[in-house]
């Protein structure tokens, strides 16, 4: 015999039902509020909506009380627009009641008779009273507070998101962990906002008291007199009670939401309740509550001072304080303990799982000298680590890689302004700029001199004067090309990751880049990968494309290059190559010049065939071997060609045959790393070349 227990579906619940219909409750409720305002009540229906305002005014206190954060309470702003509303609603259907029958139920009439002991005179003081507090201390309070912090609040949204940036540069955090923070910066900055908009809510409501409460006992007395033929008292006695009572049964609720309200925009963002948060705090110093407990012991002797209260709160004070101090020492021998244990057992960096922890390096790292630190500091208005973020997107968009997170650190062994730049732990790279000045770069056609710190351009080489700001003007008006200190360490930063990016593609960026290509071309991945080449065979010809410069962005017609040959041949140089080929377009618009025209020099016939005679195959592959004097004559012949483009404004071109193009290209970069080698299959149809130059040797025929 087998037993089926079957579980009950939540959504079938009592509250799985109004989750799902809660948008058309709270509209049913908003248009029986507006009704209310309208239409008359039953005295019993009445009585049934005032228990429930103040049933919801007390729970809403509670909650605030419990509530940690003020976005675990997001909705009290609107919450707190309804329950003003209803409360609103409630006292203009009491005041019908009132002038219409001399009775408003039972809730009321308790309120005016027992509350107050059925003195009209005693309801309004009271009643007073209560307006006072909630107008004056809480409800001015709290929207000041509320003002305060929604400004704060507003001002501190961009550092907030700045920083946000940081720890995702510094890849402390991830996409998803940054998109979540950004969300909250803007939840808060919102919620803050509606909660100084709806303290004015409360504000109103008390002021309505007021007015309403005058109203009703002028009305009230014209009504008894005028209509029913009371006398003076009778018509005082019946409709002031009447009037106290109703205010007095929805000033309390008002009180309490004022309450709530002021407890919500005092929250610190603590992670524990409010109770948790006083008796963990109130209670931290027993020294404090021992010397109160003393100073009441004091107030004892001093004549007409009552004793049994004084004794009864120094008693209290004292034994609280004893508690605190017993717990304060054995929490003390605890921690003793503890201390002791930690200090004879092994410690976890005696572990080996520890030590994996101390040998990984970071793919690119930033260190900068303590002067350099208001950069990178968004408090100070540092905008580095925000260009750095710029840097990795335009990277991303310009060459097609996945450039690693940059970590940006302090070394107080460098010089205050010197920076160091180290790929995967090692230094690559080295420069100093000085804060609060600028460098100026004379294009060519600056004539006049800048007095200031002669120093180099650190990306590319170039003279260059570190300035003062009071000189920035003269020295842009003189033709001078003048940038901030981040601008050239981030340009710096930008050709470093140029230069080296093919170093930075590692295998798992590859599949990463792979991954993304399968979504959009998922035929070619998998004809491709695995069977005809892998993961490392692709990645070379990715290394090899940037080592020159040349995007992959493009990764389909890359992918599709490879299908086509790889079949052929599974040498990765050779298969560069082809790759080129497909990419020529592309190739040739990157380095054509502001008229459109592919500036170029080419190799002389009887240089190309000393070249192609001297490629031999070796282990390595198709390598070439020249005479050292030959190479060297070879080179001396290229930088001629090289600074006479040069000369003329062109970016360095060379242009050989496709069989010798690779082989070119190993010979010069070393020594002319900037210098772009094509080939002719790389020439696309529509791109107009012109060729001004032509490399020889003088004993070549």
């Amino acid at each position: 015999m087998s037993v089926v227990v079957q579980q009950q579906d939540k959504s079938q619940s009592p509250m799985g039902v109004l989750s799902r219909h809660s948008d058309l409750l709270i509209a049913g409720v908003a248009v029986m509020i507006i009704a209310m305002m309208i239409l008359p009540l039953p005295h019993w229906v009445l009585d049934l909506l005032l228990c429930a305002n103040i049933a919801l005014a007390l729970s809403i206190l509670l909650v605030s009380m419990y509530t940690s954060e003020p976005l675990e309470f997001s909705s009290f702003p609107s919450l707190l627009l309804l329950a003003t509303l209803f409360r609103l609603s409630l006292n203009i259907s009491a005041t019908r009641l009132i002038l219409l029958h001399a009775d408003a139920g039972a809730v009321i009439s308790a309120f005016g008779s027992v509350v107050v002991g059925g003195n009209y005179v005693v309801g309004i003081v009271v009643f007073i009273i209560l307006v006072i507090i909630q107008f004056v201390v809480i409800t001015n309070g709290a929207g000041r507070v509320a003002e305060v912090a929604a400004r704060f609040t507003l001002d501190a949204m961009p550092g907030k998101q700045m920083a946000i940036d940081a720890d995702l540069n510094a890849g402390v955090i991830d996409e998803k962990e940054a998109l979540r923070r950004r969300k909250n910066v803007a939840r808060e900055a919102d919620f803050y906002g509606a909660m100084d908009g709806a303290t004015k809510f409360v504000r109103g409501d008390a002021i309505a008291a007021i007015i309403m409460i005058i109203v009703n006992v002028l009305g009230g007395f014209a009504v008894g007199i005028a209509q029913r033929g009371m006398d003076i008292m009778q018509a005082l006695q019946t409709y002031t009670l009447l009037t106290v009572g109703e205010g007095l049964v929805t000033q309390i609720p008002a009180l309490l939401i004022s309450t709530a309200t002021g407890l919500m925009v005092t929250k610190n963002g603590g992670e524990k309740s409010l109770g948790l948060e006083l008796m963990s705090q109130v209670f931290s110093s027993p020294k404090a509550i021992a010397i109160t407990a003393c100073v009441f012991g004091m107030l004892v002797v001093v004549p007409g001072m009552p004793k049994l209260p004084l004794l009864l709160a120094a008693g209290l004070a004292g034994l609280i304080a004893y508690f605190l101090t017993q717990n304060e020492k054995q929490a003390a021998v605890q921690a003793a303990k503890e201390k002791a244990m930690k200090a004879a057992a092994p410690t976890a960096s005696n572990k080996p799982e520890s030590m994996t922890d101390l040998i990984g390096v970071d793919p690119l790292a930033l260190e900068v000298g303590y002067g350099l630190i208001p950069l990178a500091d968004p408090k100070q208005g540092g905008e580095l680590l925000d260009r750095i973020t710029m840097l990795r997107k335009q990277a991303a968009m310009d060459m097609g890689a996945l450039v690693p997170a940059i970590r940006v650190r302090d070394n107080v062994q460098f010089g205050a302004n010197q920076y160091v730049l180290k790929l995967r732990g090692t230094e690559v790279a080295r420069g100093e700029v000085f804060p609060g000045h600028y460098l100026a770069m004379n294009p060519g056609g600056a004539a006049e001199k800048l007095s200031g710190i002669n120093t180099v351009e650190p990306a590319f080489g170039l003279p260059a004067t570190w300035i003062s700001e009071s000189q920035k003007m003269f020295a842009e008006v003189a033709g001078y090309t003048v940038v901030d200190p981040t601008t050239v360490l981030v340009t710096h930063l930008t050709e470093l990751v140029r230069r080296h990016a093919s170093e930075l593609l590692t295998r798992q960026e590859t599949q990463q880049i792979l991954d993304a290509a399968k979504e959009e071309a998922p035929t070619v991945v998998g004809e491709l990968i695995p069977d005809v080449m892998g993961i490392g065979d692709i990645q070379k010809v990715l290394q090899n494309l940037l080592a020159e410069r040349v995007s992959i962005r493009d990764i389909v017609a890359i992918l599709e290059a490879l299908a086509d040959f790889a079949g052929a041949t599974k040498d990765t140089d050779i298969l560069t190559e082809y790759t080129r080929q497909r990419l020529a377009l592309a190739i040739c618009r990157q380095h054509q010049g502001v008229e459109g025209k592919l500036t170029v020099f080419g190799m002389h016939p009887s240089v190309e065939q000393i070249i192609t005679e001297n490629i031999r195959q070796t282990e390595l592959g198709m390598r070439l071997i020249l005479d050292p004097g030959l190479v060297q004559e070879l080179l001396s012949a290229i930088r001629d060609q090289v600074e006479k483009l040069a000369a003329r404004g062109h970016s360095p071109v060379v242009l050989c045959s496709p069989r010798t193009r690779m082989h070119v290209r190993g010979l010069v970069e070393q020594s002319m790393p900037t210098l772009t080698v094509l080939s002719y299959a790389e020439i696309a149809p529509e791109i107009e070349v012109d060729s001004i130059g032509m490399v020889k040797l003088k004993n070549a025929n």
